[in-house]
């Protein structure tokens, strides 16, 4: 009777991408910006073919564009057209929009309000990646929610009523009246993030119903 051949148990090892958790991290990190970018390339594709809206365009755009800008700070150090050629990502238009730095939509002019749009979305994302980075202090959160405040109020086609105004509001005026020093507690910015969501989902309804 023939004996079946003996296998090397090295060969049978699972092969192991990463040896700690720092290796794991980076990997994880890697592998989202690897997502990221071909996310845009995929948007862009739909939007030279007409898939999509311009409204849709231009607001999932921005939202990619803001959560590329924080995989890039996690994978520090990384030049991303060395990335795309060592993973071998075919992504001219991806690039593209990065380099320009917003959705095709929008022109380098203040008066357009695919602009207006654009920055809405991208702040509302930088403020979540803040807050879910555990950012608590009040001078490091002012800014981007300072900027978002002035930049939703700005779209006169928003009512004055508008639910997301009125969130946007209320924690601006929360975080005006505290000491730049002052952290926001754990709580707090779990209902912060939490109105916000909501106020952000508003926004976006409101775009796709106009």
């Amino acid at each position: 009777m023939a004996h079946s051949a003996s296998v090397d148990p090295e060969l049978m090892q699972e092969v192991r991408l990463y040896e700690n958790s720092a290796e794991r991290e980076q990997t994880d990190n890697l592998s989202e910006l690897y997502a990221v970018i071909n996310s845009l390339e995929c948007l862009e594709k739909l939007f030279s073919r007409d898939f999509i809206s311009s409204r849709e365009y231009t607001t999932e755009c921005s939202k990619l564009l803001g959560q590329f800008k924080v995989a890039l700070k996690f994978v520090q150090g990384t030049d991303i057209n060395e990335f795309v050629r060592k993973y071998r990502i075919n992504c001219p238009a991806a690039l593209e929009r990065i380099k320009e730095d917003r959705p095709i939509t929008v022109r380098d002019d203040k008066g357009n309000a695919y602009k207006c749009i654009a920055n809405t979305v991208e702040l509302f994302i930088t403020l979540f990646d803040q807050l879910k980075l555990d950012i608590r202090a009040v001078d490091e959160l002012h800014p981007s929610l300072s900027e978002l405040y002035a930049t939703i109020n700005s779209m006169s086609s928003l009512p004055d009523n508008f639910d997301a105004k009125i969130k946007v509001k209320y924690w601006f005026d929360k975080l005006n009246g505290m000491a730049a020093h002052e952290e926001i507690s754990t709580e707090t910015a779990r209902q912060m993030v939490f109105e916000l969501e909501t106020a952000y989902n508003s926004f976006n309804r409101f775009l796709q119903n106009s």
